[in-house]
């Protein structure tokens, strides 16, 4: 089920869609190791016909399951375009693909969604990461090994 319509029912009236595309249908593969993708992509569209284009405008949103890249925790956190637009010309150069009267909207909205994937997802700003462990190394004698292995490298000779 990919986001297709039909520009001669577009002709007649502004069409209006609203549902969910499975993320198979969004063939965004792997990411990053760190991001999960469970959920369906969730969209409310209208689209409309102009002179010599079309106008696409509505909501996008993913649910996303990632792990923080600082501590590791687990976290959800949703990605939202509340106000997606997309014009697709129908006539010059540009002009967007039609097959059998149908244009797909599936290659667009899946390039906007990847842009607006966090590249380090962090469960909070303020996310310390896992820096109160190595606290808790250094009060434990973490000093010593800290030591230890500055003279190692200070016997090597280069």
């Amino acid at each position: 089920m990919s986001l297709k319509f039909n520009i001669r029912h577009l002709q007649e009236h502004d069409l209006q869609f609203k549902g969910e595309i499975p993320i198979a249908e969004l063939d965004l593969g792997t990411i990053d190791e760190m991001i999960q993708l469970n959920q369906p992509l969730r969209y409310n569209l209208n689209i409309q016909d102009l002179p010599d284009s079309i106008l696409v405008t509505g909501k996008l949103a993913l649910k996303l399951d990632c792990e923080c890249v600082r501590c590791l925790k687990k976290f959800k956190t949703e990605l939202k375009l509340n106000s997606w637009a997309l014009h697709l010309p129908t006539e010059g150069e540009d002009k967007v693909s039609i097959d059998n009267d149908c244009v797909d909207l599936t290659p667009f909205v899946r390039e906007d969604m990847l842009l607006e994937f966090p590249q380090h997802p962090v469960c909070k700003p303020e996310c310390e990461g896992l820096s109160k462990k190595t606290k808790a190394t250094v009060a434990d004698g973490g000093e010593k090994l800290k030591s230890a292995v500055w003279s190692e490298l200070d016997k090597l000779k280069l």
